[in-house]
C-alpha cells in the first residue's frame, strides 16, 4: 500500500491507504480528524466541505493520491485551536445548528466565504451558501451566523 504525505492544518501527516481512498475516509478513518461528516458521497449536500488551497471542496470526491503534491487542506479542526474563530462564535450565538451534522460544512463553505470577501451582502451569502443541504432547514440561522461573524471580522480590522 503506498504512503502519501498530506498538508492538513499545517501539519504533515502520512497515510498508508490504497490508491483511489477519498480524502474524507483519509481524514476520518486514518487520521482521526473527525470534523468533516460523510452524507451523500456523490458532493451534491456539501456536508463534508473542506479547504484546498483555500477554495471550498467536497472531501467525498477527492481521492487521496490527487492531494499528495503539497497542497493545504484545511478542516474544521484547521479553523481555529480553541474553537473561537468568528464564525464559530456567531454559530454558537446565532444558534445556528439544530441537529448539527451539516454544520462543519456549513462553516467551512462560510470561512471560504470571508476569507475572499470579509464583508458580504446577504445576497452574496445566501448565494454562496446555497450549495450546502440542511436537512433541518436552519438556513436562516446559517445566514444570521454568516452575517454576525463578518460583523465581528470587519470590526476586528
Amino acid at each position: 500500500m503506498p504512503t502519501y504525505t498530506l498538508n492538513i492544518n499545517n501539519t504533515s501527516y502520512d497515510a498508508d491507504v490504497a490508491e483511489g481512498t477519498s480524502l474524507l475516509w483519509v481524514l476520518r478513518e486514518h487520521l482521526g480528524l473527525t470534523g468533516t461528516k460523510y452524507s451523500c458521497g456523490i458532493a451534491q449536500c456539501g456536508t463534508c466541505t473542506i479547504h484546498v488551497d483555500d477554495n471550498p471542496v467536497r472531501a467525498c470526491i477527492l481521492q487521496v493520491e490527487n492531494l499528495a503534491n503539497g497542497q493545504k487542506i484545511r478542516t474544521i479542526e484547521g479553523l481555529s485551536e480553541k474553537g473561537d474563530h468568528p464564525l464559530q462564535e456567531a454559530w454558537i450565538a446565532a444558534q445556528a445548528p439544530q441537529c448539527g451534522y451539516c454544520q462543519p460544512g456549513q462553516i467551512m463553505q462560510a470561512a471560504a466565504l470571508l476569507d475572499k470577501n470579509p464583508t458580504p451582502t446577504r445576497e452574496e451569502i445566501k448565494s454562496h451558501m446555497n450549495s450546502i443541504l440542511c436537512r433541518c432547514g436552519t438556513y436562516l440561522r446559517v445566514i444570521k451566523a454568516v452575517e454576525l461573524a463578518s460583523e465581528t471580522k470587519s470590526q476586528a480590522t
